[in-house]
C-alpha cells in the first residue's frame, strides 16, 4: 500500500521504535512507516488502517507492537474475533495486562457478555491503572446491558470516579454511560442531570452528550439555509404575486386602450377639418 513521502517512521513512540530494533534496519523502517499509517487512519479511515496493519503484520508478526496495532485496527472494523486473537498474542509476548479491558469488550462484540463479566472479576483487573479500571467498569456495565440487566449496569457504573469533581480523561465517557443507562431504565430526570455533567467534562467532544441533552430538552435544530430557500419558493409561488403571463396581458390591454384613444382623437381632428 502506498505511504506518503512525509511519513518517515520516526513518528512512532520510542518504546515501539525500541521493539523494532530487533529487525534489520530497512525492514524496521518499513514496519514503522506502516504503523504510523495505522495510527494516522485509525479514527477517520478504519478500513485503510486495517490494510496497513496487515502489511505490518506480514512483515513483522513477532513484534508485540505490531500485533497490538493489528488488534486495534481489527477492533475498529468490528472484526472482534481477529482483534481478540491479536491482543492475546501481544499479551503473551509482553505479559502486559493493559489490553485486558479491550479484550473483554471483544468478548462483548462476539456476543459473549458472560465471558466479559468473568474477565471483569479476574485478578488481572487489580493490576490495571486507574484508567484501565474505569475502562473495565464501562465494559462490565455494557455487558450487563447486553444481558438486559439495566439496574445492575447502573450500579456497576456508580463509583468514586463517577462522583469525583475533578475531570479526568475518562470522566466524560463514564458520566455519559451512566446517563445513558439511566435513560434506558426510564429515569429521565436523572439522565438529564448526568448528560449535563458529561457535557461539562467533555472538553474534546468525545461524546455526543450535548446532542442527547438537547434532545431531552426538546430542542430542535432547523437548517437556516433550507428555511431561506423555502421562503423564497413561497414568495415566488404566492397567489398575491401576478404571473408573468397575467402581467403581459395587462400590459397589452393598456397598449390597446391607448391606441383606441389615439384613433378617436385623430378622427375628431379630421372631422373638424
Amino acid at each position: 500500500m502506498p505511504i506518503p513521502e512525509d511519513v518517515t517512521g520516526d513518528e512512532i513512540d520510542k518504546d515501539v521504535r525500541q521493539e523494532l530494533q530487533s529487525l534489520p534496519k530497512t525492514l524496521a523502517e518499513d514496519v514503522a512507516r506502516n504503523l504510523v499509517m495505522v495510527a494516522r487512519l485509525l479514527d477517520e479511515d478504519p478500513e485503510g488502517a486495517y490494510g496497513y496493519s496487515r502489511v505490518a503484520l506480514r512483515l513483522a508478526s513477532r513484534v508485540a507492537a505490531v500485533r497490538e496495532a493489528a488488534g486495534f485496527a481489527a477492533y475498529a472494523n468490528q472484526k472482534y474475533g481477529e482483534a481478540l486473537a491479536e491482543f492475546r498474542a501481544a499479551k503473551r509476548m509482553t505479559g502486559n495486562i493493559d489490553l485486558w479491558p479491550v479484550m473483554a469488550d471483544c468478548e462483548r462484540g462476539l456476543e459473549r457478555p458472560e465471558k466479559a463479566l468473568d474477565m471483569a472479576g479476574a485478578p488481572e483487573v487489580h493490576k490495571l491503572d486507574k484508567a484501565g479500571q474505569v475502562e473495565m467498569r464501562l465494559v462490565a456495565a455494557g455487558a450487563r446491558r447486553d444481558l438486559g440487566q439495566l439496574d445492575a449496569a447502573i450500579v456497576t457504573l456508580q463509583s468514586p470516579e463517577l462522583a469525583a469533581n475533578s475531570v479526568q480523561p475518562w470522566t466524560a465517557r463514564l458520566r455519559y454511560a451512566y446517563a445513558d443507562a439511566l435513560l434506558a431504565a426510564g429515569r429521565e430526570s436523572e439522565a438529564r442531570e448526568w448528560f449535563a455533567k458529561a457535557v461539562e467534562a467533555d472538553r474534546d467532544g468525545s461524546t455526543d452528550a450535548s446532542d442527547r441533552l438537547a434532545e431531552l430538552d426538546g430542542v430542535e435544530f432547523v437548517d437556516a439555509m433550507a428555511g431561506d430557500a423555502g421562503g423564497d419558493d413561497q414568495v415566488q409561488s404566492s397567489d398575491d404575486t401576478p404571473e408573468a403571463d397575467d402581467v403581459e396581458a395587462e400590459d397589452e390591454g393598456r397598449d390597446d386602450k391607448g391606441r383606441d384613444d389615439q384613433d378617436r382623437n385623430d378622427q375628431g381632428r379630421a372631422d373638424q377639418d
